[in-house]
């Protein structure tokens, strides 16, 4: 039975309602609800989040890779308020200021030649509309994406996808193909799937000719933030124009300044036939993401159809929250922050490393960084094994918690630490991160065997 309107105008929503009303009403992602047991949250500010009982977090997860602007920065809620006034919706068939400013902006920003975007509810219909554009502008039907890899949980996105979660949706949309990724940590140095020997041979068993796309993370995100070999993605790049094929960019969450750069295919040097953003492009303070586009690609739409759309699509108070947010990176020098930020941060990894036995790997770039725990550093066997459940991952999960009870909020991909804080992050707030994981490794020291 529905409360009528003064009922909801009166009520008080302690922590106690809310919470019932979350268990009895709410199917929260990826989880079994019965096993829930969700945290209440009374709100945040900067790096930080707390719960409605005063018990305060600093978040090096920014939440799900997400708030690179930290929580409620004030110039953002203003843009988002300032936009409501003027206009709160009109369809995507029209022009209007703030997706016309937030466009133009992203072909300034973005490297290379990329000039035209469109623009989606977040990083999953954008990967569903590239690689769409991608098989109808090149008349072929097959993606290839990697193992190590997630791109969403749309239909399209979660069938490219590697990461165990598409396991449940399988056999999923046909004519996609997954290669091996590079991964130095764990692969010796000549094994093929570090350079592109690998893909070479998996284009000799597909047919080049039948390839449209493929779609990479220049550096794997949520399947333990896995840096490739530095001669890797301009290989690739080049491979796929040997073949005709488009080049497509996952950097939902490496861009805007994640990795100390504005996209992480800086590093490289490499410019993709599209890339897709999202997550970063306003801190996901509105739902928004982004695919941009090759001149060429854009040329090609001139006269060709865009068969793709959204009743969302440049929803004016997501681009005016995207504008928003890349005037705040630019004249707040987050890009450079993140990287200063990120040097201290690896710093201290590395010198905790030497510290901590469970520690095989640091590796990362800006306020992008990935520890891989281990059992053994001889042998490099996992804290907890690839997609643990259960009694397997408890390692992890006692990691974990051990760090929420000393106000640190972090995650893990597997058996890798996900390091990624707010790109507003100060240099006291890393020094206590970095305290309290000095502290909480000891958990995984535990489990060390050498």
């Amino acid at each position: 039975m529905s409360p009528s309107g003064s009922q909801l105008e009166t009520e008080i929503w302690s922590a106690e309602r809310i919470y019932e009303a979350d268990r009895k009403y709410v199917i929260h992602s990826w989880s079994v609800q019965g096993a829930l047991d969700p945290m209440v949250i009374g709100g945040g500010s900067g790096s930080w989040f707390w719960d409605r009982d005063g018990n305060r977090y600093l978040d090096f997860q920014s939440q799900l890779a997400n708030l690179g602007l930290g929580y409620q920065h004030p110039r953002m809620i203003e843009a988002i308020k300032r936009q409501a006034d003027r206009l709160c919706y009109i369809g995507p068939g029209v022009a209007e200021q703030s997706r016309s400013e937030l466009a133009e902006a992203l072909a300034r920003l973005t490297p290379g030649d990329l000039t035209m975007s469109f623009f989606t509810t977040g990083g999953a219909a954008a990967n569903e509309n590239a690689v769409r554009l991608a098989r109808h502008a090149t008349g072929r039907p097959k993606v290839i994406s990697r193992y190590r890899s997630y791109h969403g949980a749309t239909a399209s996105a979660i069938s490219m996808s590697g990461d165990p979660r598409r396991w449940a949706s399988e056999p999923g949309v046909p004519g996609v193909v997954r290669m091996l990724d590079p991964y130095p940590y764990r692969r010796p140095a000549d094994d093929p799937a570090n350079d592109m020997r690998h893909l070479e041979e998996l284009l000799q068993h597909e047919n080049p000719a039948t390839i449209a796309a493929v779609i990479v993370e220049p550096i794997s995100g949520a399947n333990g933030i896995i840096y490739p070999p530095d001669d890797y993605l301009p290989a690739l790049r080049r491979l796929c124009d040997e073949h005709g094929i488009l080049l497509i960019f996952d950097e939902v969450v490496t861009a805007f300044g994640r990795t100390g750069a504005w996209f992480a295919a800086d590093h490289w040097n490499v410019v993709p036939d599209i890339l897709v953003t999202a997550k970063g492009l306003n801190s996901g303070y509105v739902p928004l993401g982004a695919i941009t586009v090759s001149q060429a690609l854009g040329e090609w739409l001139q006269t060709n159809m865009f068969w793709g759309g959204l009743t969302y699509s440049g929803h004016p108070i997501a681009c005016a929250s995207g504008v928003a947010s890349l005037r705040i990176i630019e004249e707040e020098g987050l890009v450079e922050q993140s990287r200063l930020r990120g040097e201290q941060l690896g710093a201290g990894l590395l010198a905790m490393a030497e510290r901590h036995p469970s520690i095989g790997e640091v590796r990362g770039r800006g306020l992008f960084y990935g520890v891989e725990l281990v059992r053994s550093r001889e042998t490099r066997e996992p804290l907890v094994p690839y997609a643990a459940s259960g009694a397997a991952a408890a390692p992890a999960r006692e990691l974990v918690d051990a760090a929420a009870a000393r106000q640190l909020h972090i995650g893990l991909a597997h058996n890798v630490l996900r390091l990624i804080p707010p790109l507003i992050v100060t240099e006291d707030e890393v020094d206590l991160a970095l305290s309290v994981l000095d502290e909480v490794l000891d958990v995984a020291d535990r489990h060390c065997i050498d």
